[in-house]
C-alpha cells in the first residue's frame, strides 16, 4: 500500500536483453572418460582394470577442480594439465609408470571429450534471432574457448567469460558483471543466467541481481557435486534448454 492507502502497482520485470550461460552441464556435456582413458592407454601398451581407470579419472577431476583457476594463460594451463596428468598416472599405478610426461599429457587430453547437448544449437539460434545477447559465464580454464569452437557453439555466441582468465569464479559477482559488460553493458535486471549449479549459478546470479534459471539434466553428476541443495522457490528449473526461449 502507498501512504494514502491505495495499492501500489505491481513491479514489472524488465524485458530480457541478454542471456548468460554456464558451460558444463548447461551447454556442453562430458563423454564418459573411463572408456576413452582405457583406449588411450591400450594404444600405448598399457592395460588397467576399468575400476582403476575410474579412480584415476576421479583423482584428475579432484585436482582440476582445485587448481583450474591457475589455467588462465597458456603457461598456466600447461602447468595445470601436467599436474593433472601426473595425478592420473599416480592413480593408475605401476602399469602406467613408464609413460613419460608428454605421453601422459596426451592420454589426459584424449580421455576428456566434450559435446554440445543436442537441443542447444537451435535454442541459441532462436534466442539470437530475437536480438538477445548470449555470453558464456563459466568456471573453467582458458581451454573453454577451444571447447566452444570444437563443439560448434562459438559462432552462436557473442562472447565467453572464463573464471581462470578473469580471476574470479562464480558465485563471485565480478564474473557476472564482466559477462554483462561483454553482452554490451546490459543491466543485471535485464539478464537471465542459466546454469546447472545451485551453489554457483543460482546463488551467484541472485546475489548479482540477475534472474537465475536452473538446468537439472537427468544424470547430471557435475551438479550433484556442488552441494547447493534445491533451487530457491520461484527459480525456474528446466530438464534441458528446450523451454528456455519461453522464459526469455
Amino acid at each position: 500500500m502507498d501512504a494514502d492507502g491505495t495499492r501500489a502497482p505491481a513491479t514489472r520485470e524488465a524485458p530480457v536483453e541478454a542471456v548468460l550461460l554456464d558451460a558444463l552441464g548447461t551447454l556442453v556435456g562430458l563423454e564418459p572418460p573411463v572408456g576413452h582413458l582405457l583406449r588411450a592407454l591400450a594404444a600405448r601398451g598399457v592395460q588397467v582394470a576399468p575400476a582403476v581407470a575410474g579412480r584415476a579419472v576421479k583423482a584428475e577431476m579432484a585436482l582440476y577442480r582445485a587448481e583450474h583457476h591457475r589455467g588462465g594463460t597458456p603457461d598456466g594451463l600447461a602447468a595445470v594439465r601436467a599436474e593433472c596428468a601426473a595425478a592420473m598416472r599416480d592413480a593408475l599405478g605401476a602399469p602406467a609408470a613408464a609413460l613419460d610426461e608428454g605421453a601422459m599429457a596426451a592420454v589426459l587430453l584424449e580421455s576428456f571429450r566434450f559435446f554440445a547437448y543436442p537441443e542447444v544449437p537451435d535454442v541459441l539460434r532462436e534466442l539470437r534471432a530475437r536480438g538477445l545477447r548470449l555470453v558464456v559465464c563459466s568456471n573453467w580454464d582458458l581451454s573453454l574457448l577451444e571447447v566452444l569452437d570444437r563443439t560448434g557453439l562459438a559462432p552462436l555466441l557473442d562472447g565467453a567469460v572464463v573464471s581462470a582468465v578473469e580471476g574470479a569464479a562464480k558465485p563471485d559477482a565480478r564474473l557476472f558483471t564482466r559477462a554483462l559488460a561483454v553482452a554490451g553493458g546490459v543491466a543485471p535486471e535485464a539478464a537471465l543466467h542459466v546454469g546447472d549449479s545451485v551453489a554457483h549459478d543460482v546463488a551467484g546470479a541472485l546475489a548479482a541481481g540477475l534472474r537465475p534459471v536452473l538446468v537439472a539434466r537427468d544424470g547430471d553428476e557435475v551438479r550433484s557435486l556442488d552441494g547447493g541443495g534445491p533451487a530457491p522457490a520461484g527459480v525456474p528449473v528446466l530438464t534441458d534448454l528446450g523451454a528456455l526461449p519461453g522464459l526469455a
